[in-house]
């Protein structure tokens, strides 16, 4: 049974591939420029784009299953080239703010709503994986450190259980291996909960350097995150750590019951990646 990971080179979408290329799973990499995949040789590699519709049959001619992260302007053309192709499972990477009440309103969980939604209905089956703070979201923090040695933050004390990319990809794995695996749809957490201060002591730790912590208001973090992408997406980001501030940042135990195992720590997450902040 063939799977197309679409977005293989996502830093998720890149670990569902190697898992499954490493159980011996058929597997097809679909990624918008395969000149420039850069993917384990033996991998088959197609073009898709969700944003070019006309990309997709041929992309999932064969297919039995897909892992997805789609965007809601592209999920509904996917479904119905899915459907036409005969695909009998669909693994959406989405988010756990879905499931937060605190979250509604929030403009990214009401992005991952509408994607679930357009799939809810579609007559596909489908799977969501919905992790809440992912570990690499501190890649965003990679440039100030190197640049300066600083993380400029509001709420330094918020705290959230950030989980590892490798985890959610294992979680997703599970469901494509097992389909109808029961948990696996549940609000996806780290093991421990964090400070943001305790990420960065954790990250100055892995990289041997001082780094110092700056903190914001939310005015001045509205300004900040603004310069990385539009004002309703950096007011998201700013409610989700004020949220946190608030201790509305669960930690569940969805990866242990899953995976079987303790999930990744961040301190395990930061010495993989603390040549990224040097």
């Amino acid at each position: 049974m063939t799977t197309l990971v679409i977005g293989a080179r996502g830093s998720v979408g890149r670990h569902v591939l190697d898992q499954l290329s490493g159980a011996g799973e058929p597997v097809r990499a679909s990624v918008r420029n395969p000149a420039s995949a850069a993917l384990p040789a033996g991998v088959p590699v197609v073009a898709a784009d969700l944003a070019a519709p006309e990309t997709l049959p041929a992309a999932l001619a064969g297919v039995r299953q897909v892992f997805l992260y789609a965007t809601a302007s592209g999920t509904a053309a996917f479904a119905e080239a899915a459907r036409t192709a005969g695909v009998e499972h669909v693994v959406l990477l989405s988010s756990g703010s879905v499931l937060l009440p605190s979250a509604r309103g929030n403009a990214v969980a009401e992005h991952h709503r509408d994607v679930e939604r357009i799939l809810e209905t579609s007559g596909l089956r489908w799977t969501p994986i919905r992790p809440l703070v992912l570990a690499n979201n501190a890649l965003g923090w990679a440039s100030s450190i190197r640049d300066a040695g600083v993380v400029r933050l509001p709420h330094p004390e918020a705290a959230t259980a950030p989980i590892h990319e490798r985890d959610i990809a294992a979680v997703a794995v599970a469901a494509l291996r097992d389909p109808g695996r029961e948990g696996v749809s549940d609000l996806l957490t780290g093991g421990a909960l964090i400070s943001q201060r305790r990420q960065v002591d954790v990250l100055a730790e892995a990289t041997g350097q001082p780094i110092r912590v700056e903190e914001l208001t939310p005015a001045q973090a509205q300004e900040h995150f603004e310069r990385f992408g539009p004002p309703e997406i950096a007011k998201s980001i700013v409610e989700f750590i004020a949220a946190a501030a608030r201790g509305e940042s669960p930690k569940t135990d969805t990866a242990q019951r899953v995976l079987g195992r303790e999930p990744l720590t961040f301190a395990q997450w930061a010495a993989e990646h603390a040549g990224e902040f040097a």
